[in-house]
């Protein structure tokens, strides 16, 4: 099943919901939008917020000093605070070569070091604030019914 990617401005359900600026809501995937309608419909959901989170990281691949955007951070009623990565499964783990052409393996490996080197930052961060860090792939969507298919 092919997957469409597309982006856009979310236009708010519940503003009250959302602790940003609530006329400056983009979503850079389908999934994310997935999600944001998801904060939305969740009673357990006080707050949440796109993009706002922002921790610096080193970039070990393209050896250089930059800013890792948090696609979600969502305060629970429990007090619980998440920061949420929105992410294929594919790109959380190493790439295999199998066959594919070298360009495109060495893309796919730069992103790999470029996507662990904003997680460990954003573990760090979490653990540092008392929040919780998690990435959600297809599979985590899907169980949580936030993706359908």
């Amino acid at each position: 099943m092919a997957f469409r990617t597309y982006k856009g401005k979310y236009k708010l359900k519940k503003p009250a919901k959302y602790m940003g600026n609530p006329d400056d809501v983009v979503y850079r995937s389908g999934w994310e939008r997935a999600c944001f309608l998801w904060c939305e419909r969740q009673d357990k959901v006080v707050e949440w917020v796109a993009e706002e989170t922002v921790i610096p990281y080193y970039d070990s691949g393209k050896k250089k000093q930059r800013r890792y955007f948090m696609d979600l951070t969502i305060k629970f009623a429990d007090g619980t605070i998440l920061m949420v990565e929105v992410k294929p499964s594919k790109q959380t783990r190493p790439p295999v070569k199998k066959g594919k052409k070298r360009q495109y393996y060495i893309e796919e490996c730069m992103t790999y070091v470029t996507n662990s080197c904003k997680w460990e930052a954003a573990e760090a961060y979490a653990k540092k604030a008392g929040y919780e860090f998690a990435i959600w792939d297809e599979h985590v969507l899907k169980k949580m019914g936030i993706l359908k298919w």
